[in-house]
């Protein structure tokens, strides 16, 4: 994962301030109850600034997150998730969980074959026998349906204005979309504004690609759905929730 997420962490919580996290933690613990109703301990790959982990905490789990970005595992530590920064693809940690998740696509950020393998193999190994790895990612078919667009959010706060431009760039042979965004950022009581750039290489997935990442690392498949809704994946379904059961 080759790129700078501190500075667009500065301004993450406010871009994503309408995001549903209640919903989708609480759909997530509803996956977690239905295939393993007695998990209580779960490792998070990518807790960001902790906001699902601190609503799977609500819910009664024991979680534990693991975050590249050092800004986010501050704000996460200062909510209240235990937390701590690390490289989801090289990491070491002499506990084992019920349950690792995966959300908001972080596993679409892994681009690179022996890394993916890489991860894989790291949640097996932090996972009791019989465990679960619960992650969601771009669905390929989607990808080449839908095709990816030019988007411009705006969001502010009391402070800040924030515009964030985000222009897609597709890798057809690589399974891999370069989303470059561009971030404005003014201050409100001056007239002083930034601007950086940063570019996230997003690769999508199809069911048999994960099916045999998952078999050639230690898993089965017990299920692949479209996020949130639980319906079978189309060629409209952009992310895809994969369940995944540690064999032995």
């Amino acid at each position: 994962m080759d790129y700078n997420f501190n500075l667009y962490s500065k301004y993450y919580d406010l871009l994503y301030g309408n995001k549903d996290y209640n919903e989708e933690a609480n759909y997530v613990s509803d996956c977690i109850q239905k295939y393993s109703a007695e998990a209580k301990t779960i490792l998070e790959f990518g807790s960001g600034t902790g906001m699902h982990g601190l609503i799977l905490q609500k819910l009664g789990y024991d979680i534990y997150g693991l975050e590249r970005s050092e800004q986010m595992v501050m704000e996460a530590q200062l909510r209240g998730l235990k937390c701590e920064q690390a490289d989801i693809i090289d990491f070491e940690m002499d506990r084992k969980f019920d349950v690792v998740i995966s959300l908001f696509h972080v596993i679409s950020y892994i681009i690179e074959n022996a890394s993916l393998e890489m991860v894989f193999r790291n949640a097996s190994k932090n996972l009791n026998s019989g465990g679960l790895f619960i992650f969601d990612v771009w669905y390929s078919p989607a990808v080449y349906h839908l095709k990816p667009e030019t988007r411009i959010k705006k969001v502010e706060n009391k402070d800040i204005s924030v515009v964030r431009i985000a222009e897609p760039e597709m890798h057809t042979n690589k399974n891999v979309v370069d989303v470059n965004y561009t971030i404005l950022v003014s201050e409100k009581n001056s007239d002083k504004w930034n601007e950086f750039q940063e570019k996230h290489p997003m690769r999508h997935f199809s069911i048999p690609e994960i099916e045999l990442l998952a078999k050639l690392t230690g898993f089965e498949m017990l299920k692949a759905e479209e996020f949130l809704t639980g319906l079978e994946p189309s060629e409209n379904t952009w992310g895809v929730n994969f369940i995944l059961k540690k064999i032995g």
